[in-house]
């Protein structure tokens, strides 16, 4: 299993759009709206880490609002 964090810069005026379709992945563990930088965090779970890229490249960047992504892979120290 890998874990990651996906943040998301959204586009003005398309935010609850893109949010409803976000929730659909069904890889997306939780979503927070944050302040900053980045609009959303979405919390991932996936099988591996190609699974993982598949979903943000295919799934999450193709959705209509979502402007930038940067993935953040978990480990643990």
């Amino acid at each position: 299993m890998v874990t990651g964090l996906v943040l998301l810069k959204l586009m003005p005026g398309k935010e609850k759009q893109a949010l409803n379709k976000l929730r659909s992945i069904e890889s997306v563990v939780h979503m927070s709206a944050v302040f900053g930088r980045w609009d959303l965090v979405l919390d991932m779970e996936s099988e591996d880490l190609p699974s993982l890229s598949n979903i943000v490249v295919q799934d999450i960047r193709s959705i209509s609002g979502v402007l930038t992504t940067e993935t953040l892979v978990t480990t643990s120290l």
